[in-house]
């Protein structure tokens, strides 16, 4: 059983906490932790502002997000890490060699892709992502 769940990205301001309020506006029914962190996080930024305006657009509102450093603790202590790239789990597995069982791409139960970096380019891409993101969501859900 899941009780702690990590979405992990790199700026922790667009895909992760993206992943990370579409998980808890699903399972807001359920006992479940859900945080987000950045492999090199902006750390106190708040969700980008395209990101939360999609979010915001589904009802969901990300206003109280504020970036967080990965850390190894984290990756310990959670008991589902998801990461949005391949080179992410190479990453998060040599920050925290005892996790490795436990990490996994977003978008496994789809096709297995990379989720691209929206940051800093126009509300197409981070349509785009948004479009890929909800869908990985969603195929994660009846695991959880």
């Amino acid at each position: 059983m899941f009780k702690r769940l990590l979405t992990v990205c790199v700026g922790n301001i667009c895909r992760s906490p993206t992943a990370e309020y579409l998980f808890r506006h699903h399972l807001a029914h359920r006992d479940i932790q859900i945080g987000s962190a950045g492999l090199s996080a902006l750390v106190g930024r708040s969700m980008d502002d395209t990101s939360r305006q999609l979010l915001q657009e589904q009802g969901i509102d990300g206003a109280e997000h504020r970036a967080r450093q990965l850390a190894s603790s984290m990756l310990r202590e959670s008991d589902l890490v998801l990461v949005m790239e391949k080179n992410h789990l190479l990453a998060v597995n040599q920050l925290a060699p005892e996790a490795s069982g436990k990490v996994f791409l977003l978008d496994k139960w789809l096709e297995g892709r990379d989720i691209p970096d929206p940051y800093r380019q126009q509300r197409p891409a981070f349509e785009h992502v948004y479009a890929r993101i909800e869908p990985a969501v969603q195929s994660w859900l009846r695991y959880l």
